[in-house]
């Protein structure tokens, strides 16, 4: 959208799949991500926000057993598993235009079992990290022998199988964390489940292996090439059995078994966004052009972020948006430039506190799809004087979430002269935001991940020194990893951008001098 004339025109065609537009009503469509064995919804990594961000809505639940204690998985079988996910897959599927259905590793085989006993066919299904067989390169040479243990008495209840190195996970950094965790005994998964949840497991896998052809629906499956639990051949398995005019696979190159956090998982977020027929993240266009709501639901939100920014108020404006709002100023002032997510926040404080920036003297929108371009006049106040500046305003919207703003002035000049020019960038900035540029580059190249308190400290000063102090709730205690970077971060609250760039750039140089010594 580089002008308004642009983004009102007819959209030309893309090669993105795009969902087809809900003409009943403003229902979105939405997706139920089922986690794995011993896990949460965080097995998962980002993937609730970026769907929600790109216009589904999220549904989930912890599985039977989970998310307390390993010993509450006593007594838990296979079947209460599916007789979990198959109860609240009837809940929802009624309440969506389209479900689609979404599994990580133990979760994956839910998915693909409901998939095929309930014959599902309003929506896809993607398959993460499938452990169809469990043959990986971490696995032992003997685990073929599972069977003769399940046999013996007791040992099933009593045998622990712990969680190990490399805990799925091939980055070394966030391998560093997960294993510091796991060592202070911080619950944010659990460190073992019982022998028995195992062969609840593979009795699972074998309930799938049957099941598996019956599958309708359009699959995708991802798998890691180095996965340690599982090898190719579960993917492999998978496409035969559903049949390659349904399934597809994608492989990754760079990630073990944990997909969805691993060093892929911005491959993963796009083949799966794309597979849902969702436009790229910041492809909000594509998205508008397909906007997934109905007219009326349209006229409705513009009128709803209009009575918003009458009233200046743009934190209100954020909470009818998705989370990551782009909202576009123009020219070279003190308020300009384009503001993204988390600094939309920033910027709205500043408009709101600075200048008592606002719109009125709106227009009648003229629509294209999910665009509506708003003639307005944007009014603020400073140093004692008065402002009007006319121009228009084009909202982007997808599945009933305002996704992008912009304001066309018809003369920036006069904006840029009344809110003044943008402060100053000295030479001394300059050259501490090069070396914090270099550091940032530096801080990818190390050949091991450091310990993990530095780990964290890096996280909090690189976040105080490009965002400022911490913002938004602190995570669950299920999060433990996020909550742990939260709270590192908060604890810099206070510090000042340049203080904590130089303390960035000094704990670098500290890190990569301790390799150059080893």
């Amino acid at each position: 959208m580089s002008t308004a004339v642009a983004a009102l025109a007819p959209a030309a065609a893309s090669n993105a799949p795009v969902a087809p537009v809900q003409e009943a009503g403003n229902i979105p469509d939405a997706v139920f991500l089922i986690h794995g064995l011993g896990g949460t919804q965080y097995d998962l990594g980002s993937m609730h926000k970026r769907l929600k961000n790109a216009g589904f809505v999220t549904h989930s639940l912890t599985l039977p057993g989970h998310g307390t204690d390993p010993k509450d998985l006593d007594g838990v079988v296979a079947e209460d598993w599916i007789e979990a996910v198959t109860a609240k897959y009837r809940e929802i599927r009624r309440e969506h235009p389209r479900l689609h259905l979404m599994g990580m590793c133990m979760g994956s085989l839910l998915a693909a079992l409901v998939a095929a006993r309930e014959q599902h066919a309003a929506g896809n299904l993607v398959i993460l990290a499938p452990p169809v067989y469990i043959d990986g390169w971490a696995t032992p040479w003997y685990r073929g022998l599972r069977p003769l243990l399940y046999l013996l008495p007791g040992v099933g209840r009593t045998m622990k199988v712990e969680e190990e190195d490399p805990f799925g996970i091939k980055n070394e950094q966030l391998r560093a964390i997960v294993k510091a965790k796991f060592e202070r005994g911080e619950n944010f998964h659990y460190r073992w489940v019982p022998l028995e949840c195992i062969r609840q497991v593979d009795r699972l896998r074998a309930m799938l292996m049957k099941a598996a052809r019956t599958i309708r629906c359009p699959t995708l499956v991802v798998h890691a090439r180095e996965d340690e639990l599982t090898s190719l051949r579960s993917a492999n398995f998978l496409v035969e059995q559903i049949g390659g005019g349904r399934a597809r696979m994608v492989v990754l190159e760079d990630s073990y078994h944990m997909v969805c956090v691993d060093n892929d998982r911005e491959i993963v977020a796009k083949n799966v966004l794309e597979f849902f027929g969702a436009a790229l993240p910041g492809a909000t266009s594509a998205l508008a052009n397909e906007p997934r709501m109905s007219r009326e639901a349209l006229h409705a939100a513009v009128a709803a972020s209009l009575e918003r920014l009458g009233a200046g108020d743009f934190a209100g404006l954020r909470e009818l948006a998705i989370p990551d709002l782009a909202w576009v100023q123009p020219g070279t002032n003190q308020v300009s430039g384009a503001h993204l997510g988390k600094t939309f926040a920033s910027f709205a404080s500043r408009v709101t506190e600075t200048c008592a920036l606002r719109f009125v003297a709106f227009g009648t929108p003229v629509f294209n799809r999910g665009v509506a371009l708003v003639p307005a006049t944007l009014v603020a106040a400073r140093d004692g004087g008065a402002f009007e500046s006319e121009g228009a305003l084009l909202l982007a919207y997808h599945g009933g979430k305002l996704l992008e703003a912009r304001w066309f002035a018809d003369d920036v000049a006069r904006e840029d002269a009344f809110f003044g020019a943008p402060e100053p960038v000295d030479a001394g900035a300059t050259s501490l935001d090069a070396d914090f540029d270099a550091a940032t580059a530096a801080s990818k190249t190390l050949r091991k991940a450091p310990d993990n308190d530095t780990l964290l400290a890096l996280y909090s000063l690189y976040k105080q020194a490009t965002v400022g102090d911490a913002r938004g709730e602190r995570p669950g205690a299920l999060d433990m990893i996020n909550r742990a970077k939260f709270d590192a971060w908060t604890a810099r609250k206070g510090t000042a951008r340049d203080a904590a760039m130089q303390a960035y750039i000094d704990l670098v140089r500290k890190v990569v001098d301790g390799e150059g010594t080893r």
